[in-house]
């Protein structure tokens, strides 16, 4: 694991990007497409309206998101939506992407049908991940149900999250697809998030679900 701290968030954000593009550009010299996992929330916004004016040959690229809530694609608290209005215009707006939630539908029901869309484009090319303080990542929580079996290293590409703490279930990328990523970044902010990741490197993935993916991971921090 290697931490890259930055004086602020913006120059994170532009840096971040820059690295991001390259990996995509080299990733597209040597195959016929890439594949780019990206988290929601509110932190990796700004890194995507750097990102998506990369000069990039964004038709070959795929985009999915390392998680998703199960809402409709343009509700509020929907990743997709986030991805759609920051990264996927511009430039970037010709770039393909793989839904993890279809509306109308119980989430275990079409895991296999949104596998099978994810299988061709394995290992990720690309995986930028979030966390957070309790140490959860793309929508690994510590004590879910069924964590075990998606921090399992033949765990199916797909798993559903339920936890008391959420108000929707999430479908969510397991460790095995977030840790076979040829590239990984994490982008963390604040001391606390700081502290956190300290601590996970000590825990197990039980507990910590984010020490199942840092090895060989570039931690990008700001305060």
């Amino acid at each position: 694991m290697n931490i890259q701290e930055y004086a602020d968030r913006d120059m994170l954000a532009i840096d971040v990007a820059n690295v991001l593009a390259g990996e995509l550009e080299s990733a597209l010299l040597h195959h016929d497409f890439a594949s780019l996992a990206v988290p929601g929330g509110t932190t990796p916004g700004p890194m995507f309206d750097v990102l998506c004016a990369a000069d990039l040959e964004w038709d070959r690229v795929w985009v999915l998101p390392t998680d998703e809530r199960c809402v409709p694609g343009d509700h509020d608290r929907s990743n997709e939506r986030l991805i759609r209005e920051r990264l996927l215009t511009n430039r970037a707006s010709v770039a393909q992407y793989i839904p993890l939630y279809v509306p109308g539908k119980e989430p275990e029901d079409v895991l296999p049908e949104i596998e099978s869309l994810i299988a061709p484009i394995r290992p990720l090319s690309v995986l930028v991940l979030g966390m957070g303080e309790d140490m959860h990542t793309a929508s690994l929580f510590p004590g879910m149900d069924g964590l075990e079996a998606a921090l399992d290293g033949l765990a199916r590409p797909l798993a559903v999250a339920r936890t008391e703490v959420q108000p929707e279930p999430r479908i969510t990328l397991t460790a095995p697809v977030l840790d076979g990523a040829l590239s990984k970044h994490l982008i963390i902010f604040g001391n606390a998030k700081r502290d956190a990741l300290e601590r996970s490197m000590s825990l197990p993935p039980e507990e910590a679900p984010i020490a199942a993916v840092l090895s060989g991971m570039t931690v990008h921090w700001a305060e």
